[in-house]
């Protein structure tokens, strides 16, 4: 495994960060581990020497946190770095289980670590922009989050570069935590945040750890064998996100082309050629499957050239669209 800072924090991280959003209920999506897969996935991450976790309070309604809780309670829980996400709504009938508020953010941070099984989680993040609260009262509800040690850092996921740089603002402004780090949608077929988000990131010390590193799998296997696997034929945000314009399909043929060539699978490509990137720290893999949990950490030994990265990058078109989703 390799080791890197996140950003400006001071904390070492793995340069893989194990998505849990597959951990769960499996009737809160069509692709998600029980607790016992969950498990043996954490395990063999941590014999890997995966030390970063990433999850959200949505995941499986909350059964994800509690899944990844309970596999590092048989550790020394000091030893790894874990994430967790609010802002979606957590009950029906609840609009305030939602949302960035203050008395969300303290009442979904509390229930996240209740789950968890955790006095303090090291990244609180949160998981999309509200447009209905003022990134001020959001600012300060995060300080307070640090003050009171139940989150050691904050960071944000998926919004605008001008929404990031003025939290970024307003929390220098007031003298406050500032978000330490950035989980945008980034990979070979979206490459909307090199315009604007990662030269934000790369000059303000943002750690940068992207979510769909392979797209949602559009980038793991040839354009017409995306059905080939459970969510690929029920994930339909795969579907409806423009991944194939802009070059999209010729790209998908180059990275299959190039992994034929080194004797790799595509995915170890698309994943190599985001651990090129300056600016990323820790692509966040989510997997189904201990089989691709490794592959992903052998990805780290692909040595990709100058002429392996301008064939991979060469046929893309910018494709102004929102990745937020």
């Amino acid at each position: 495994m390799e080791y890197t800072t996140l950003g400006d924090t001071g904390m070492t991280v793995s340069r893989i960060c194990l998505g849990c959003m597959s951990f769960g209920d499996p009737d809160w999506r069509d692709w998600v581990l029980d607790e016992e897969a969950g498990t043996e996935l954490v395990e063999r991450a941590i014999e890997l020497g995966v030390n970063f976790f990433d999850t959200a309070n949505m995941y499986s309604d909350g059964a994800s946190e509690r899944v990844l809780g309970d596999a590092l309670a048989e550790y020394d829980r000091d030893e790894f770095v874990v994430a967790t996400k609010g802002y979606f709504r957590m009950r029906e009938d609840d609009p305030n289980s939602g949302g960035l508020s203050r008395k969300a953010i303290q009442q979904e941070l509390d229930n996240s670590l209740d789950r968890l099984g955790m006095e303090t989680v090291d990244l609180y993040q949160t998981h999309r922009y509200d447009d209905d609260t003022p990134i001020e009262a959001t600012v300060r509800a995060l300080d307070e989050a640090v003050r009171d040690r139940k989150a050691r850092y904050v960071g944000a996921s998926s919004m605008w570069a001008h929404q990031f740089a003025d939290a970024l603002h307003t929390a220098d402004r007031l003298g406050l935590e500032r978000y330490a780090t950035m989980q945008n949608h980034y990979n070979l077929l979206y490459r909307e945040e090199e315009r604007e988000m990662l030269p934000l990131c790369e000059r303000e010390g943002i750690g940068v750890i992207p979510w769909s590193p392979l797209a949602r799998g559009w980038l793991a296997r040839p354009v017409d064998e995306l059905d080939a696997t459970t969510r690929g034929e029920s994930e339909e945000h795969a579907r409806r996100h423009p991944y194939l314009e802009g070059g999209g399909e010729e790209i998908n043929a180059r990275v299959e082309k190039l992994a034929d060539e080194k004797g790799v699978k595509m995915a170890q490509i698309a994943l190599a050629w985001l651990f090129e990137q300056d600016a990323v720290d820790a692509p966040i893999v989510g997997t189904t499957s201990v089989e691709h949990l490794e592959d992903a950490v052998e990805a780290l030994d692909i040595s990709l050239s100058a002429s392996d990265m301008a064939y991979l990058e060469e046929p893309y078109e910018p494709v102004r669209v929102s990745g937020h989703e």
